[in-house]
């Protein structure tokens, strides 16, 4: 076994009390803080000098080239040469410097060159002795034999006080070889789930059916229902147990269809996205948004909600496998998801469109507002404005000489902005002339809404009573009340041109 090598230990500079010995007058405490004091600052001047030496050399490394290119060229283009090259140091200096805040290095060899001038005006050579030549050209020489040389010696410095410094270990040597820390992996996302709500107690609703045969409202039964709440048993409670979409996932959910490094990045970048039930709540948020019309963001929550299923039932690195085969080379891979995607958004749509059907048809037993006809000999009418009363308003025929032509236009104005306030639909009803056209429009409308609409309707002369008809809410079980009877309708402009 070959012996422990204890050279190292010869590097820690230890002390104790039997070390330092003073004069008897003087405490050993302050002869002991006077000796550490000393200690750092020998050690600060020593990293001061060395960083000077290190600063001196890397110039001297810059200036001595140049210094040498100067005397190849002065010795071949003598003095004239050195004139010129003075004269550009000090005209077109370059902004190059060691350091900043210190001379450039043009500055520097302006300087050497203007002191070797003087040099030779010191011997005796003048501007135009034959011998200026050889005295510029043995001043760069020497100059640059001393820059050498002394470049040498501080290269020898450097090394002994580096070498001094590393002698004895400080607290700058010390350093942090390896660390080992633990960090706990991130928990895992929750799973997507339904908003929890409040459980309720069973609520009793009474539904009116209505005909637009007033003999058969009395006739019609009355439907009772039991309908539970959202967290009670029943076809409503599983609709409020739906899953809903996460932020996460409302950000995913927008990605284009088929960028898969998108979707790949994202899913690097965002763990809560891989959880149970984020598949069914794309589908649900996909299947609302094909109800509002929303076709282009229905496929694009399909497409992601599909993507999504794919990565879970390729096993744990079901994620990473999935994106390497939709962006290799082989398109059968793509075809198929492709063609899944397309089956499931085309399955979406007919069921929306069997579910709007479905609530069409339930919508035929909830309250409504009709306009009924008490006989057939006594008409309701509608008296749809073309457009804004003309310019010229003429009023001509019997009956018409004591109305104001002022008030006949502000009634016909009143009528068509009324008119102009209606959407789409009724407009279009209103235009047809034909009560169930207006009926079917009022049927989709909110009782108050409905109510609301027919009064303006009658407050414009819009709608026409032949002989005193009535409005009636069949929603009643004995289809009386609803509306105040209709007030005939004076239409100002029956005459009017």
């Amino acid at each position: 076994m070959p012996p422990l090598n204890y050279s190292k230990w010869d590097q820690l500079e230890l002390s104790d009390d039997s070390d330092i010995e003073g004069h008897p007058n003087v405490d050993k405490k302050s002869l002991i803080r006077w000796k550490q004091r000393d200690i750092h600052e020998k050690r600060e001047i020593r990293k001061h000098r060395i960083t000077q030496l290190r600063c001196e050399i890397a110039c001297n490394e810059v200036l001595l080239p140049r210094l040498r290119t100067i005397t190849d060229d002065v010795q071949s283009g003598g003095h004239i040469h050195f004139s010129s090259l003075v004269e550009r140091l000090k005209t077109q200096p370059s902004t190059e410097a060691p350091a900043d805040g210190q001379p450039t290095y043009d500055q520097m060899l302006q300087s050497l060159l203007l002191q070797i001038w003087e040099e030779a005006k010191e011997k005796g050579v003048g501007k135009d002795d034959p011998e200026l030549d050889k005295a510029l050209v043995d001043g760069l020489k020497s100059h640059l034999k001393k820059l050498g040389g002394y470049q040498e010696k501080i290269k020898v410095e450097l090394e002994t006080e580096e070498k001094e410094q590393t002698k004895k270990i400080t607290s700058d040597d010390l350093h942090e070889g390896f660390d080992s820390k633990y960090v706990p992996p991130k928990p895992s996302p929750p799973p997507v789930t339904a908003p929890k709500k409040s459980k309720g107690t069973m609520k009793t609703t009474e539904t009116m059916f209505e005909t637009l045969n007033p003999r058969s409202v009395s006739a019609s039964p009355t439907a009772e229902s039991s309908v539970p709440d959202a967290d009670d048993e029943g076809d409503e409670g599983d609709e409020d147990s739906l899953p809903s979409l996460t932020p996460a996932l409302v950000e995913f959910s927008k990605l284009p269809v088929r960028d898969y490094e998108r979707s790949w990045r994202f899913i690097q970048g965002n763990r809560e996205v891989i959880v149970p039930g984020a598949t069914d709540a794309l589908l649900v948020e996909a299947f609302a948004a094909e109800r509002r019309g929303e076709k282009q963001y229905a496929k694009q929550c399909v497409h992601q909600g599909l993507l999504l299923q794919y990565c879970d039932k390729l096993g744990p690195d079901g994620v990473s496998l999935f994106f390497k085969r939709m962006v290799s080379d082989e398109k059968r891979a793509q075809t198929v998801f492709l063609k899944d995607v397309e089956d499931t958004y085309a399955h979406l749509v007919a069921r929306v469109i069997a579910t709007q059907a479905e609530e069409e048809e339930a919508a035929q037993g909830r309250e409504q507002i009709q306009l009924m006809q008490e006989d057939s000999s006594q008409p309701i009418t509608f008296n749809v404005p073309d457009g804004p009363p003309p310019e010229d308003l003429r009023l001509e025929g019997p009956g018409t000489e004591g109305l104001d032509i002022k008030q006949v236009r502000r009634a016909l104005q009143m009528r068509w902005d009324v008119f102009e306030a209606f959407d789409d639909a009724l407009k279009k009803a209103l235009q047809i002339g034909t009560l169930e056209a207006v009926n079917k429009v009022l049927g989709k409308m909110e009782v108050a809404d409905a109510e609301e609409v027919v009064k303006m309707l009658e407050m414009a002369g819009i709608l026409s009573f032949a002989d005193g008809g009535n409005v009636r809410d069949m929603t009643n079980p004995d289809g009386e009340g609803g509306t105040d009877p209709s007030e005939e309708v004076e239409t100002a402009d029956a005459d009017a041109e």
